[in-house]
């Protein structure tokens, strides 16, 4: 075949950007890969180049649009931030996610999640992390060499390329941050934007009643 043709057979294929599968099959596990993706997309909001995803995509080799698989929450580290239909690995530079979680669901069948294991030992991931909610079971396993080697102790455990700490001493997973304040879920990220808010309006009243007391007393505060 000529170099030609099988370019334009690469070209023809379609990579589509679902796979028609649920992004989460029960409340506690959605809520999990969205403290996920949204805590760890907040820890790297000042870096343009790393790249947080959800429930996305991911092709690791140009022409075969079968082999694949969807992370529940991903992170690429090299890789702009920005909106996508699929992740491509070949169109970003060949880099592929470094750190993938699965959380799983009582519906996940145990050969589905050891394909996805493969899968990612495969092609390169340098973390992977599977939690199950229901018992707060957390296992991981960081590449050593060629493949993934598990971590023996978790509880404790700082993930060598996000800077994250699991913590299961409470008896729950929590996922703490560099600056040990653990990842927020939306309505707690929504809760504290409201105490700061309500913060600056007090200040904001407290400093209007401190003039006004000033003007009173015939003092003219300076701007």
């Amino acid at each position: 075949m000529s170099t030609q043709i099988a370019s334009r057979t690469r070209a023809e294929i379609q990579y589509p950007d679902s796979d028609g599968q649920p992004m989460a099959d029960n409340t506690v596990q959605f809520r999990w890969i969205v403290r996920l993706q949204g805590g760890l997309d907040a820890l790297f909001r000042d870096d343009p180049n790393v790249f947080v995803a959800g429930d996305l995509l991911w092709y690791p080799v140009e022409g075969n649009n079968t082999l694949r698989a969807a992370p529940d929450v991903m992170v690429v580290f090299g890789r702009p931030k920005g909106d996508r239909g699929s992740y491509r690995q070949w169109e970003e530079g060949d880099v592929a996610p470094q750190v993938v979680f699965e959380i799983l669901s009582p519906g996940n069948r145990p050969a589905e999640t050891i394909r996805k294991f493969r899968f990612y030992e495969r092609f390169g991931v340098e973390e992977f992390y599977l939690f199950d909610p229901d018992t707060q079971l957390l296992e991981g396993w960081f590449r050593e060499g060629g493949s993934l080697t598990e971590i023996e102790q978790v509880d404790g455990w700082t993930s060598p390329r996000l800077g994250v700490r699991f913590d299961l001493s409470r008896g729950e997973l929590q996922v703490l941050r560099p600056d040990g304040r653990p990842l927020a879920t939306y309505v707690e990220l929504a809760a504290q934007a409201e105490q700061e808010r309500q913060r600056a309006e007090q200040e904001r009243q407290r400093n209007e009643r401190l003039v006004a007391q000033l003007r009173a007393a015939g003092i003219e505060p300076a701007s």
